[in-house]
């Protein structure tokens, strides 16, 4: 009788092990969740087409171990400008943001808002890449571990009356999303009106605003075409404007890491990454587009020569840019030579 005891104990003591094996090696198959805020929601193309890719991309070449938890539209709360700092605090782990929600906090990045800068988004975003880790990692991007920085498609505009030439934009409310570019749409004559990109739809249905720019890709997720019948694009090698993202991380987080999953996150992080989602989001201005011409929109088109007034007509917002950049300690025309010496390299490859 003793010995059986003996063995039932034994026995016992070996499936309790096993069971702690099991719950170790477990623990083990999902060492991490990670949680991504952002404030679209989830069928709008930056979430669709860039941001779950990537998280799939990185659970499954960590075999599962690490999880990534999508949450759009602000659903972990806050507003789009507290993106950036929930990063940093720890709120959440990684977020999508516009740097531009915080006006003045990140001027570097501003350079490539600056209007008629861009030539197209892949290469703008490698430049942006290059200029963030040169001028930007250690200084304005310190607090958190940045993971991509890039641009979107060209920026244009959407209105309820026709915008054909310059003098049409005088005295019109136009939604911008950051300071540079409400800067250039006042010196362009419409009224700037800042605010985040969530707010749109519903600033257009109730007359808020009789405008907005933004690139192609996101409109049909603010239902734009629905509200606006004018869409005016630009001829010419440079868009009118872009905006600069970010993808941060938690800095604590990323460092709590172990090693082999450190690898992954670089992996799937940096310039590489920054031109995919740069082109990527680029790339569903076409389809985006279709939609409105679908609905009959009206489709205005600016040639290359008429573009030139407009360029010319912003030209000051250059001239202040510098002047505010050296109230910062910033070389800001040196800042301009180097991105577009960045984005032209990149344009020609």
């Amino acid at each position: 009788m003793k010995s059986f005891s003996v063995r039932k104990l034994a026995l016992a003591a070996a499936v309790a092990a096993t069971g702690l094996i099991g719950a170790t090696a477990s623990s083990l198959a999902q060492e991490v969740t990670l949680r991504l805020h952002q404030f679209l929601p989830p069928q709008a193309n930056v979430p669709k087409l860039v941001l779950d890719p990537w998280a799939d991309k990185v659970e499954k070449e960590s075999g599962g171990r690490i999880k990534i938890e999508r949450y759009p539209a602000m659903q972990l709360g806050g507003t789009p400008p507290q993106l950036y700092d929930q990063a940093r605090d720890g709120i959440v782990d990684i977020v999508w943001t516009l740097p531009g929600s915080n006006p003045g906090r990140f001027p570097s990045t501003e350079v490539f808002e600056l209007p008629f800068m861009m030539t197209n988004a892949e290469a703008t975003s490698r430049a942006y890449w290059d200029l963030f880790e040169k001028s930007m990692k250690d200084t304005e991007f310190k607090d958190t571990h940045v993971l991509g920085v890039w641009v979107h498609g060209p920026g244009m505009l959407h209105s309820k009356t026709p915008i054909t030439k310059l003098e049409d934009l005088k005295g019109m409310k136009v939604r911008a999303p950051t300071r540079i570019i409400n800067a250039l749409l006042g010196q362009l004559g419409a009224t700037p009106v800042g605010m985040p990109v969530p707010q749109i739809t519903e600033a257009l249905s109730k007359g808020v605003i009789d405008g907005c720019v933004i690139p192609w890709e996101v409109t049909p997720a603010l239902k734009v075409p629905e509200l606006v019948s004018n869409h005016t694009e630009f001829g010419g090698d440079h868009a009118l404007y872009t905006t600069t993202f970010v993808l941060a991380m938690n800095k604590a987080k990323y460092d709590s890491l172990p090693d082999d999953l450190k690898k992954v996150i670089d992996d799937n992080s940096g310039q590489e990454f920054a031109a995919f989602a740069g082109s990527t989001q680029a790339g569903a201005d076409g389809p985006s587009r279709q939609i409105a011409v679908d609905r009959g929109n009206n489709i205005i088109e600016i040639s290359a020569e008429d573009t030139e007034t407009w360029k010319e007509a912003a030209q000051p917002v250059y001239a202040q840019w510098v002047e505010e950049m050296k109230g910062k300690g910033i070389d800001g025309q040196a800042l301009i030579d180097e991105a577009r010496a960045l984005i032209e390299k990149y344009t020609s490859q």
